[in-house]
């Protein structure tokens, strides 16, 4: 499992790599001062698991992890920080765990664990996932495959992917700029936060001040259409009807 420290302190990077060093199982890479020598290093070596500093200068640690939660199969984040006061966003940015300074080996230690089995959970789920038709969404501990043609629409709130399906509800680990850019022929981006499934298209309506809603087979609710989508969202029933 390969790792890489990112702080802008030279003393606690050393002092992590020198824990990180001995613990088996581990390659630890050279360490990073800021988020963009860090994005650099993760861009060119495979990078499983980032210990990341928040308070950095330029590119902070909680900006580096947005970026990285745009990319498919991401590395896992490990904030390490001298203060407790950013829990909560930093979980909001899936952190698989939160270290306050000074970080002893055994707590460490178990931080390295908790990243290890949220990778074996993942690897687990692309296996599932086999073609990748399928979405993967884990409940209890337990994997379970969604398949695209059961998705009525996939929205995203602060912490989640939730695929809204026939059968209903499931959370599941994607982005929703990964979907669309590896599944852009069977999912169409509708609002910032919504895709809906291409096949589901039924109607395309408009307000009298211009507001534009989708209705989707199997759904009773419309969803709502952005200006900035709206082009896009014509295009695609428009395409429809001529196929």
């Amino acid at each position: 499992m390969r790792v890489l420290v990112v702080d802008d302190e030279a003393l606690a990077r050393e002092r992590l790599r020198a824990m990180l060093l001995q613990m088996p199982g581990l390659d630890v890479l050279d360490s990073a001062s800021d988020g963009a020598s860090a994005l650099e290093q993760i861009t060119r070596h495979t990078v499983d698991v980032v210990l990341l500093d928040i308070m950095m200068p330029g590119m902070n640690g909680i900006e580096l992890a947005r970026h990285l939660n745009e990319t498919s199969d991401a590395p896992c984040v490990i904030f390490v920080t001298a203060h407790d006061a950013h829990a909560v966003i930093a979980f909001e940015n899936h952190a698989v765990d939160y270290l306050v300074k000074p970080i002893r080996k055994e707590r460490l230690a178990l931080a390295i664990a908790r990243a290890r089995q949220f990778l074996l959970g993942r690897a687990a789920a692309h296996r599932l996932s086999g073609t990748g038709k399928h979405f993967v969404s884990r409940s209890r501990g337990t994997l379970r495959k969604i398949a695209f043609e059961d998705v009525h629409y996939l929205q995203a709130d602060e912490k989640y992917v939730t695929a809204h399906a026939h059968d209903g509800d499931h959370v599941i680990d994607d982005t929703l700029k990964a979907i669309e850019a590896q599944h852009g022929d069977d999912f169409l981006r509708i609002h910032r936060n919504t895709l809906v499934a291409r096949s589901a298209l039924a109607a395309l309506t408009r307000g009298s001040e211009g507001q534009a809603w989708v209705q989707l087979t199997g759904v009773e609710k419309p969803l709502e259409v952005s200006r900035r989508c709206l082009a896009n969202v014509k295009a695609a029933f428009e395409t429809s009807s001529r196929s």
